[in-house]
Parts: C-alpha cells; sequence; structure tokens
C-alpha cells in the first residue's frame, strides 16, 4: 500500500508539474480552453439547428436528443481529458523518446498520460458536464433509485469508453507512425456518432457501430433506460443497461492491445 502511495505521488507531482508549466503563459492557456469549449459548444448547436428544421430525430423529441448528446459528449471529453494526449504516442515513437519512459521503473502508459496532459481541454469537460445536468433535468425522466445510480454509472462508462479508444487507437503507432486519422475515425467519428439516436442510420452502418463496436452503449441505449422507453430497434430492454459491462469489455481489450505492441517494440534506435 504505501509503495501504491509512493507511486501515485510521483505521477502527482509530474502532473502538477505539466498544469503549472502550461500555466505560465494564463493569456494563451485562457484563450485555448475558451476556444476548445466554443469549438465543442458549436457541435452541440448543430443539435438544435437540426430541430429548427424537424420536430423529430429519429422518432425522439428534442429534450430526448439533447440527453443522448450530453451523454455523448460528456463521456467524451471526460475521456479526452484522461486519455486523448495518448495519440501524442506516434510522435514519441518517431522521436525515440518513448524509450526514456520505458527505463523508467513506471507504467509507460500512465507516464504518457500525465506528461502529455493538456489543460485545455478542461473547459470542454466542465461543458460537457454541465450540458449533461441540465438535459437530466429537462429530459422527462421517470426517476427510480436505478435510474438515479445509472445516471450517475453511465458517464463513467462512457468516459471509460472512449478513454479505451484512444489508447487502442494510439497503440497502432508500434507498427504504423502515421496512424492519427485512422485512430480519430474511431473517436471522433464516434464521438458523432454517439451524439444523435442510431435510428437516425442504417443497415449494416447502425449495426456494426451500435452493437459490433459497442458505441450504441455510450449514449443511445443508456438514454433510453433513462427515459423508460423500449428500443425501436427491438432489442431486450436488459441489453440496454449494458453501459458498464461493454466499457470494462473495452477497457481490457485496449489494455491487452497496449501490453502486445509494447512487448513488440522494438525502438526507432535513435
Amino acid at each position: 500500500m504505501a509503495e501504491l502511495l509512493d507511486t501515485a505521488r510521483v505521477y502527482g507531482r509530474v502532473l502538477r508539474a505539466q498544469v503549472r508549466s502550461q500555466w505560465q503563459y494564463r493569456t494563451s492557456m485562457l484563450l485555448e480552453i475558451l476556444g476548445s469549449t466554443v469549438v465543442n459548444g458549436l457541435d452541440i448547436a448543430t443539435v438544435f439547428v437540426l430541430f429548427s428544421v424537424t420536430g423529430v430525430l429519429g422518432g425522439f423529441t428534442g429534450t430526448e436528443v439533447l440527453l443522448m448528446t450530453a451523454l455523448s459528449a460528456v463521456s467524451f471529453t471526460w475521456g479526452d481529458l484522461v486519455a486523448g494526449s495518448a495519440d501524442k504516442l506516434r510522435e514519441y515513437v518517431r522521436s525515440g523518446l518513448f524509450d526514456s519512459l520505458l527505463l523508467r521503473p513506471l507504467s509507460a502508459l500512465l507516464q504518457l498520460a500525465v506528461i502529455t496532459f493538456a489543460l485545455r481541454r478542461i473547459g470542454r469537460a466542465v461543458q460537457g458536464l454541465v450540458l449533461y445536468i441540465v438535459a437530466l433535468c429537462v429530459a422527462d425522466i421517470p426517476w427510480t433509485v436505478e435510474r438515479a445510480l445509472f445516471a450517475v454509472i453511465v458517464p463513467i462508462s462512457g468516459a471509460v469508453f472512449f478513454s479505451s479508444l484512444f489508447v487502442a487507437g494510439a497503440t497502432v503507432a508500434f507498427w504504423w507512425i502515421e496512424s492519427g486519422e485512422l485512430a480519430n475515425a474511431f473517436t471522433y467519428g464516434g464521438r458523432d456518432f454517439t451524439s444523435y439516436p442510431s435510428t437516425m442510420y442504417g443497415g449494416w452502418f447502425r449495426d456494426l457501430f451500435t452493437l459490433g463496436l459497442g458505441f450504441g452503449f455510450v449514449a443511445y441505449f443508456p438514454s433510453l433506460v433513462l427515459l423508460g422507453k423500449p428500443d425501436p430497434l427491438g432489442l431486450p430492454t436488459a441489453v440496454a443497461w449494458g453501459s458498464p459491462l461493454v466499457s470494462i469489455i473495452a477497457a481490457c481489450l485496449a489494455t491487452v492491445v497496449w501490453r502486445f505492441g509494447v512487448r513488440h517494440y522494438r525502438s526507432t534506435g535513435s
């Protein structure tokens, strides 16, 4: 236990050093936080633009879609805050800096997370949380104890899911340095997919992303649980409660992929 606390203190010191170094340029940092928050707000505003044309999206009302969008936003932004910097791995692999992480008696993944921590992401994370709280207040949710607990667990599960995607996507850099766009297709593309009801999509594309890759468990299925609505796609109600399980599976798979990549890393020789 004492060793674990000592290790946590080491990570804490490194993280504090990163925050202090970025906070030295306060004006620049505040502008970056504001800019990232505004850009994220524009994505959310897209939902309201769509509802100015039609009052229903995929069979769901405005407040119901807002709940899905908010769940997607809070899950993605907190996952991005924790693990979004993993995409820096390709730069570390290309330059050979990743070797220095392996020489230290600490987790290479956690070192990468704290060393590349970006303070500017905090604005989006707070915005996503506020939007989620507002959506819970305005949506017509038949509250029960189970739904209240689920409302707390679901954004955490979503953040774990997206964090796993960031880590798994970044790990591809061990074999393919220029893998950034491929990873972004699933992380940022997944964020866009989960911002709307799965009923808006069709065919194999919907089945692949909603169930096959698990994106439906970020916002679509949890929203059905919170709203007390049956799935228009006909899936059993029990499936909609599976978000925590899916996030655990995603985290386990990401861990396996990361460890496999580290074991087969051969350095750059620089």
